[in-house]
């Protein structure tokens, strides 16, 4: 299956990760969504994303070091739907700026929330 997906991650405590070409960022204590695509086949990528030991190369991989994965909601689909998604969270919710969007206009792909039900309620409207 290919498409674009959404992980849900909780972060325990707030702490400033070194994430890539973005450098140093602050992140606050809650719940992160993180909006991404899987072209090539999304059940791949689940796996990778669920490793916990893998070469950091994508910024969400930074964030998952110290992040926990808590829930996957996968959207099937032969285009690329991940920006629609995003823009749909960007209305909702604060982002972090210029994290995982490297390769399209989007101010982001990551959200937060303190609180996990407000990220599920727009995730499950998409």
């Amino acid at each position: 299956m290919k498409g674009a997906y959404v992980l849900l991650i909780e972060l325990k405590r707030g702490r400033e990760i070194s994430i890539g070409s973005l450098g140093c960022v602050r992140f606050r204590k809650g719940f992160y969504a993180y909006v991404g695509s899987a072209m090539g086949g999304i059940e791949s990528r689940m796996l990778r994303h669920l490793r916990t030991s893998k070469k950091r190369y994508w910024h969400i991989d930074y964030l998952l070091k110290d992040g926990k994965i808590i829930e996957i909601m996968c959207i099937s689909s032969d285009r690329k739907e991940e920006c629609i998604i995003a823009d749909k969270f960007r209305l909702r919710h604060v982002f972090v700026p210029g994290f995982g969007c490297s390769d399209c206009c989007c101010p982001s792909h990551l959200f937060y929330s303190p609180n996990l039900g407000d990220l599920k309620t727009t995730m499950t409207n998409n």
